[in-house]
Protein backbone atom coordinates (compact mmCIF):
# COMPACT_ATOMS: atom_id res chain seq x y z
CA UNK A 1 0.00 0.00 0.00
CA UNK A 2 2.80 2.48 1.01
CA UNK A 3 4.56 2.02 -2.31
CA UNK A 4 1.32 2.75 -4.09
CA UNK A 5 0.70 5.35 -2.22
CA UNK A 6 4.57 6.81 -3.00
CA UNK A 7 3.31 6.03 -6.69
CA UNK A 8 0.77 8.26 -6.98
CA UNK A 9 3.01 11.32 -4.59
CA UNK A 10 5.49 10.34 -7.52
CA UNK A 11 3.21 10.77 -10.40
CA UNK A 12 1.35 13.41 -9.37
CA UNK A 13 3.80 16.41 -11.00
CA UNK A 14 4.85 14.74 -13.74
CA UNK A 15 3.24 12.88 -17.02
CA UNK A 16 3.75 9.20 -17.26
CA UNK A 17 5.89 10.31 -20.31
CA UNK A 18 8.20 12.09 -17.70
CA UNK A 19 8.48 9.40 -14.99
CA UNK A 20 10.56 6.48 -14.43
CA UNK A 21 8.22 3.78 -13.87
CA UNK A 22 10.87 0.95 -13.49
CA UNK A 23 10.89 0.56 -9.84
CA UNK A 24 7.36 0.14 -9.35
CA UNK A 25 5.64 -3.59 -9.70
CA UNK A 26 3.38 -4.21 -12.33
CA UNK A 27 0.33 -3.95 -9.48
CA UNK A 28 1.33 -0.85 -8.88
CA UNK A 29 1.27 0.60 -12.26
CA UNK A 30 -1.73 -0.66 -13.48
CA UNK A 31 -3.49 0.19 -10.06
CA UNK A 32 -1.95 4.19 -11.27
CA UNK A 33 -3.71 3.67 -14.54
CA UNK A 34 -7.04 2.25 -12.98
CA UNK A 35 -6.84 6.07 -10.63
CA UNK A 36 -6.32 7.95 -13.45
CA UNK A 37 -9.29 6.57 -15.09
CA UNK A 38 -11.63 6.83 -12.64
CA UNK A 39 -10.54 10.40 -11.28
CA UNK A 40 -10.17 12.15 -14.55
CA UNK A 41 -12.15 13.95 -16.66
CA UNK A 42 -10.59 12.61 -19.35
CA UNK A 43 -9.14 9.12 -19.44
CA UNK A 44 -6.40 9.96 -21.80
CA UNK A 45 -4.27 10.07 -19.02
CA UNK A 46 -4.84 6.65 -18.58
CA UNK A 47 -3.50 4.90 -21.06
CA UNK A 48 0.36 5.13 -20.69
CA UNK A 49 0.17 3.52 -17.71
CA UNK A 50 -1.30 0.75 -18.98
CA UNK A 51 1.21 0.98 -22.05
CA UNK A 52 3.85 0.55 -19.51
CA UNK A 53 2.81 -2.52 -17.57
CA UNK A 54 3.00 -4.10 -21.07
CA UNK A 55 6.21 -2.68 -22.01
CA UNK A 56 7.99 -3.53 -18.43
CA UNK A 57 6.23 -6.88 -17.60
CA UNK A 58 5.11 -8.30 -21.00
CA UNK A 59 4.57 -12.12 -19.61
CA UNK A 60 2.73 -10.92 -16.21
CA UNK A 61 -0.65 -11.24 -15.04
CA UNK A 62 -1.18 -7.88 -15.36
CA UNK A 63 0.06 -6.89 -18.81
CA UNK A 64 -2.49 -9.47 -20.31
CA UNK A 65 -5.01 -7.16 -17.79
CA UNK A 66 -3.67 -3.81 -19.13
CA UNK A 67 -3.82 -4.51 -22.71
CA UNK A 68 -7.76 -5.32 -22.12
CA UNK A 69 -7.62 -2.06 -20.22
CA UNK A 70 -5.78 -0.66 -23.36
CA UNK A 71 -8.24 -1.58 -25.65
CA UNK A 72 -11.20 -0.05 -23.33
CA UNK A 73 -9.27 2.91 -22.99
CA UNK A 74 -8.23 4.29 -26.43
CA UNK A 75 -11.94 3.20 -27.65
CA UNK A 76 -13.73 5.15 -25.22
CA UNK A 77 -11.07 7.95 -26.45
CA UNK A 78 -12.36 7.16 -30.09
CA UNK A 79 -8.92 6.37 -30.95
CA UNK A 80 -10.37 3.53 -32.88
CA UNK A 81 -7.61 1.92 -34.70
CA UNK A 82 -4.96 1.66 -31.80
CA UNK A 83 -8.29 -0.10 -30.50
CA UNK A 84 -7.92 -2.27 -32.76
CA UNK A 85 -4.35 -3.01 -32.51
CA UNK A 86 -4.64 -3.56 -28.83
CA UNK A 87 -7.86 -5.68 -28.94
CA UNK A 88 -6.16 -7.80 -31.78
CA UNK A 89 -2.60 -7.99 -29.69
CA UNK A 90 -4.99 -9.53 -26.85
CA UNK A 91 -6.65 -12.15 -29.22
CA UNK A 92 -3.49 -13.28 -30.92
CA UNK A 93 -1.27 -13.31 -27.32
CA UNK A 94 -4.03 -14.69 -25.73
CA UNK A 95 -6.60 -16.35 -27.17
CA UNK A 96 -7.59 -18.21 -24.43
CA UNK A 97 -7.66 -15.80 -21.67
CA UNK A 98 -10.61 -15.21 -19.24
CA UNK A 99 -11.16 -11.66 -21.47
CA UNK A 100 -11.09 -13.25 -24.61
CA UNK A 101 -14.82 -12.25 -25.43
CA UNK A 102 -14.35 -8.84 -24.30
CA UNK A 103 -11.37 -8.22 -26.83
CA UNK A 104 -13.33 -9.48 -29.23
CA UNK A 105 -16.35 -7.65 -28.41
CA UNK A 106 -13.82 -4.74 -28.38
CA UNK A 107 -12.29 -5.05 -32.29
CA UNK A 108 -15.72 -5.47 -33.10
CA UNK A 109 -16.80 -2.27 -31.14
CA UNK A 110 -14.49 -0.30 -32.61
CA UNK A 111 -15.62 -0.76 -36.43
CA UNK A 112 -18.89 -0.36 -35.52
CA UNK A 113 -18.60 2.90 -33.59
CA UNK A 114 -17.33 4.77 -36.56
CA UNK A 115 -20.57 3.70 -38.93
CA UNK A 116 -21.61 7.28 -38.36
CA UNK A 117 -24.00 8.10 -41.72
CA UNK A 118 -25.22 6.06 -44.36
CA UNK A 119 -22.89 7.91 -46.95
CA UNK A 120 -19.45 6.89 -45.12
CA UNK A 121 -17.28 3.60 -47.53
CA UNK A 122 -19.25 0.61 -46.36
CA UNK A 123 -16.08 -1.27 -45.74
CA UNK A 124 -16.14 -0.27 -41.85
CA UNK A 125 -19.74 -2.31 -41.46
CA UNK A 126 -18.75 -5.24 -43.32
CA UNK A 127 -15.50 -5.39 -40.92
CA UNK A 128 -17.94 -4.58 -38.06
CA UNK A 129 -20.70 -7.49 -39.22
CA UNK A 130 -17.55 -9.90 -39.64
CA UNK A 131 -16.55 -8.88 -36.00
CA UNK A 132 -19.46 -8.85 -34.38
CA UNK A 133 -20.28 -12.37 -35.98
CA UNK A 134 -17.08 -14.22 -33.98
CA UNK A 135 -18.55 -12.89 -30.81
CA UNK A 136 -22.47 -14.04 -31.51
CA UNK A 137 -20.82 -16.95 -32.83
CA UNK A 138 -18.29 -18.35 -30.57
CA UNK A 139 -19.01 -16.79 -27.43
CA UNK A 140 -23.08 -17.16 -27.36
CA UNK A 141 -23.22 -17.42 -23.70
CA UNK A 142 -20.97 -14.38 -23.04
CA UNK A 143 -22.28 -10.92 -21.81
CA UNK A 144 -21.40 -9.77 -24.43
CA UNK A 145 -23.34 -11.83 -27.55
CA UNK A 146 -27.08 -10.13 -26.80
CA UNK A 147 -25.46 -6.55 -27.66
CA UNK A 148 -23.37 -8.10 -30.33
CA UNK A 149 -26.74 -9.56 -32.05
CA UNK A 150 -28.66 -6.09 -31.36
CA UNK A 151 -25.43 -4.03 -33.35
CA UNK A 152 -25.00 -6.42 -36.06
CA UNK A 153 -29.03 -6.54 -36.76
CA UNK A 154 -28.37 -2.34 -37.25
CA UNK A 155 -25.08 -2.65 -39.17
CA UNK A 156 -26.67 -4.87 -41.62
CA UNK A 157 -29.73 -2.49 -41.70
CA UNK A 158 -26.90 0.25 -42.62
CA UNK A 159 -25.80 -1.88 -45.61
CA UNK A 160 -29.29 -2.23 -46.82
CA UNK A 161 -29.83 1.31 -46.45
CA UNK A 162 -26.68 2.68 -48.40
CA UNK A 163 -28.17 0.17 -50.98
CA UNK A 164 -32.09 2.11 -50.61
CA UNK A 165 -29.38 5.31 -50.95
CA UNK A 166 -27.93 4.84 -54.28
CA UNK A 167 -30.96 3.50 -55.89
CA UNK A 168 -33.47 6.22 -55.04
CA UNK A 169 -30.79 8.55 -56.48
CA UNK A 170 -30.91 6.40 -59.37
CA UNK A 171 -34.95 6.38 -59.64
CA UNK A 172 -34.99 10.29 -59.10
CA UNK A 173 -33.05 10.26 -62.19
CA UNK A 174 -35.42 7.45 -64.54
CA UNK A 175 -31.97 5.40 -64.60
CA UNK A 176 -34.70 2.40 -63.89
CA UNK A 177 -32.21 -0.33 -64.48
CA UNK A 178 -29.85 0.79 -62.22
CA UNK A 179 -32.12 1.48 -59.55
CA UNK A 180 -33.65 -1.81 -59.81
CA UNK A 181 -30.63 -3.28 -59.27
CA UNK A 182 -30.17 -1.59 -55.90
CA UNK A 183 -33.69 -2.73 -54.70
CA UNK A 184 -33.15 -6.29 -55.77
CA UNK A 185 -30.33 -6.10 -53.72
CA UNK A 186 -32.00 -5.24 -50.62
CA UNK A 187 -34.98 -7.71 -50.92
CA UNK A 188 -32.29 -11.14 -51.95
CA UNK A 189 -29.76 -9.95 -49.41
CA UNK A 190 -31.49 -7.80 -46.97
CA UNK A 191 -34.50 -8.92 -46.47
CA UNK A 192 -34.46 -9.42 -42.80
CA UNK A 193 -34.23 -5.53 -42.35
CA UNK A 194 -36.62 -2.72 -42.09
CA UNK A 195 -35.98 -1.66 -45.74
CA UNK A 196 -37.34 -4.35 -47.38
CA UNK A 197 -41.14 -2.77 -47.90
CA UNK A 198 -39.79 0.21 -49.38
CA UNK A 199 -37.71 -1.57 -51.63
CA UNK A 200 -40.62 -3.59 -52.91
CA UNK A 201 -42.38 -0.50 -53.79
CA UNK A 202 -39.49 0.99 -55.37
CA UNK A 203 -39.79 -2.27 -57.57
CA UNK A 204 -42.82 -1.74 -58.52
CA UNK A 205 -42.35 1.97 -59.96
CA UNK A 206 -38.82 0.56 -61.60
CA UNK A 207 -40.82 -2.15 -63.41
CA UNK A 208 -43.40 0.71 -64.71
CA UNK A 209 -40.98 2.82 -65.36
CA UNK A 210 -39.03 0.17 -67.55
CA UNK A 211 -42.74 -0.67 -69.01
CA UNK A 212 -42.68 -4.34 -67.84
CA UNK A 213 -46.57 -4.40 -65.63
CA UNK A 214 -46.72 -8.35 -65.07
CA UNK A 215 -43.17 -7.69 -62.92
CA UNK A 216 -44.26 -4.57 -61.44
CA UNK A 217 -47.61 -6.27 -60.61
CA UNK A 218 -45.84 -9.46 -58.70
CA UNK A 219 -43.59 -7.13 -56.66
CA UNK A 220 -46.98 -5.66 -55.56
CA UNK A 221 -48.18 -9.18 -54.47
CA UNK A 222 -44.85 -9.86 -52.96
CA UNK A 223 -45.28 -6.94 -50.90
CA UNK A 224 -48.91 -7.40 -50.16
CA UNK A 225 -48.96 -11.09 -49.04
CA UNK A 226 -45.50 -10.10 -46.42
CA UNK A 227 -46.32 -6.15 -45.62
CA UNK A 228 -49.92 -5.48 -46.59
CA UNK A 229 -50.30 -3.19 -43.56
CA UNK A 230 -47.60 -1.17 -44.54
CA UNK A 231 -48.22 2.45 -46.14
CA UNK A 232 -45.61 1.19 -48.83
CA UNK A 233 -48.36 -1.65 -49.58
CA UNK A 234 -50.99 0.91 -50.13
CA UNK A 235 -48.84 3.67 -52.29
CA UNK A 236 -47.67 0.40 -54.32
CA UNK A 237 -51.59 -0.58 -54.47
CA UNK A 238 -52.13 2.96 -55.83
CA UNK A 239 -49.33 3.19 -58.25
CA UNK A 240 -50.69 -0.17 -59.59
CA UNK A 241 -54.24 0.87 -59.97
CA UNK A 242 -53.71 4.07 -61.93
CA UNK A 243 -51.58 1.86 -64.21
CA UNK A 244 -55.09 -0.11 -64.26
CA UNK A 245 -53.35 -3.27 -62.94
CA UNK A 246 -53.75 -4.97 -59.47
CA UNK A 247 -50.94 -6.84 -57.22
CA UNK A 248 -51.04 -9.96 -58.48
CA UNK A 249 -48.51 -13.01 -59.05
CA UNK A 250 -47.75 -13.05 -63.10
CA UNK A 251 -44.65 -14.61 -65.20
CA UNK A 252 -41.57 -16.53 -64.17
CA UNK A 253 -39.34 -13.58 -62.83
CA UNK A 254 -36.86 -13.71 -59.95
CA UNK A 255 -40.01 -11.86 -58.06
CA UNK A 256 -42.35 -14.68 -59.25
CA UNK A 257 -40.10 -17.47 -58.06
CA UNK A 258 -39.85 -15.41 -54.90
CA UNK A 259 -43.84 -15.22 -54.57
CA UNK A 260 -44.49 -19.50 -55.19
CA UNK A 261 -41.59 -19.97 -52.17
CA UNK A 262 -43.20 -17.43 -49.49
CA UNK A 263 -46.97 -18.90 -50.45
CA UNK A 264 -45.40 -22.51 -49.27
CA UNK A 265 -43.87 -20.87 -46.02
CA UNK A 266 -40.49 -20.51 -47.10
CA UNK A 267 -38.98 -17.47 -47.73
CA UNK A 268 -35.43 -16.64 -50.64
Amino acid sequence: MGATLALLVACAAKTPEQQDLSAFTAEEIFQRGEYELSAKTSPKTAIPYFQEVERLYPYSEYAKRALVMQAFTLHQTRQYEEARAAAQRYVDFYPAGEDIAYAHYLLALSYYDQIDEVGRDQGLTFQALQALRVVIEDYPDSEYAKSAMLKFDLAFDHLAAKDMEIGRYYLRGRHYAAALNRFRTVVQDYQTTSHTPEALLRIVECYIGLGLPDEAQTAGAVLGYNYQSSPFYQDAFNLLKKQGLAPEAKGTSWLSTIYRQMVKGEWL
